[in-house]
């Protein structure tokens, strides 16, 4: 029997919604974009373009008033946004996914996921980095013991951007929750917990080194886990040489992975999924590779395949998680352990302290 797809709203077409969100609900069976909302006339425009079929509202409150017409917000507007944007839906009686970072604070996110538990409601957070080709990579290789017991995980999510572009992303206004601590942080220290389990304690590097730039652009952060494993995260914008994106040292081997998981570079050139064979799949000469005792650069140890990364499995989730009873592929409590992260790298950089959690 043929479901009837839901109906999602779409709240913001900039970089989230337009490259992220609105392909991978369109190439999500069972799911229907209905609208997006954007205020800005070019941003209607390219809406339309892309999705004909849409309907398109300049407002949050022109989408909240037909309410009863949908059964999904996705919520990807400012940082700013998400919280007050996000309660509004639940008391609409609609279940949210919402784009990382969920709130600016741990306490925000837990008060949102309390509030959709009483509502019995669907909160999920967009983390869609869990989906990266490197990071499914490493999850099979540590689930298979290659490695043996992790010491150190080392991840980087650097670039090259010595002038700024402006914006709220790079502004200095605590309201707008900017900043790579909060941006590209989220990614990186959403990794690390699933991957090795909570922070005991959390130790923080933050500069604004580019000129004219308001927001750290240039942070370091170390976990301790209760686990033992310590992680080093790397985010930046003026890095002129870029180190690995991984690197991970065990008591067997080591794996070593460089570049970018293909999928967000395939998503603003306009390619969508499910349109054509190897989605997520990147050329071998990208692989990373895995070994003991030898350097990966001069061709020490064997290459390692990676996995393809697989964006649509998230809202494939969102999906059986509405329909079905599936479980939420991320939720906001886990959400909010990543920001008591955040929050105590936040405050270690400022009083050059390292934060017990």
């Amino acid at each position: 029997m043929t479901r009837t797809p839901l109906r999602v709203g779409l709240v913001g077409y900039g970089l989230a919604g337009s490259v992220f969100h609105a392909p991978l609900i369109a190439a999500t069976e069972g799911l229907t974009l209905d609208t997006v909302v954007t205020s800005n006339p070019e941003r209607q425009k390219q809406a339309l373009a892309e999705f004909p079929d849409v309907r398109v509202a300049a407002t949050s409150e022109e989408l909240f008033g037909r309410a009863a017409e949908l059964d999904l917000v996705v919520v990807a507007s400012p940082n700013r946004t998400h919280v007050p944007l996000a309660t509004t839906a639940l008391k609409a009686g609609l279940p949210v996914v919402v784009d990382k970072p969920i709130a600016g604070t741990a306490a925000e996110a837990r008060e949102l996921a309390a509030l959709a538990e009483d509502r019995g409601l669907l909160l999920s957070v967009f983390q869609n980095r869990r989906w990266d080709n490197d990071f499914l990579t490493l999850q099979a290789l540590l689930e298979k013991g290659e490695l043996g017991d992790v010491w150190r995980f080392e991840s980087r999510f650097e670039r090259w951007r010595p002038q700024t572009k402006g914006g709220w992303r790079e502004s200095g206004d605590p309201a707008e929750i900017g900043g790579l601590l909060y941006d590209l942080g989220s990614h990186v220290v959403d990794q690390a917990l699933v991957l090795f389990g909570p922070a005991a304690q959390v130790y923080a590097e933050s500069d604004v080194r580019r000129p004219g730039a308001e927001a750290d652009d240039d942070t370091f952060i170390a976990i301790t886990h209760t686990s033992g494993v310590r992680s080093h995260l790397y985010v930046s914008a003026t890095t002129a040489q870029l180190g690995p994106r991984f690197r991970v040292l065990g008591s067997k081997a080591g794996y070593v992975k460089y570049g970018l998981d293909p999928q967000e570079a395939d998503l603003r050139e306009g390619r969508r999924p499910g349109t054509g064979a190897g989605w997520g799949t990147e050329a071998e000469e990208a692989w990373g590779r895995i070994g003991s005792g030898e350097s990966p650069a001069t061709g020490g140890g064997r290459p390692e395949p990676t996995l393809p990364g697989d964006y649509p499995a998230y809202y494939a989730a969102v999906t059986r998680a509405l329909t079905d009873g599936g479980a939420n592929p991320v939720t906001a409590l886990e959400a909010a352990a990543a920001l008591d992260v955040l929050e105590a790298a936040r405050r270690s950089a400022r009083d050059k302290v390292a934060v017990t959690l």
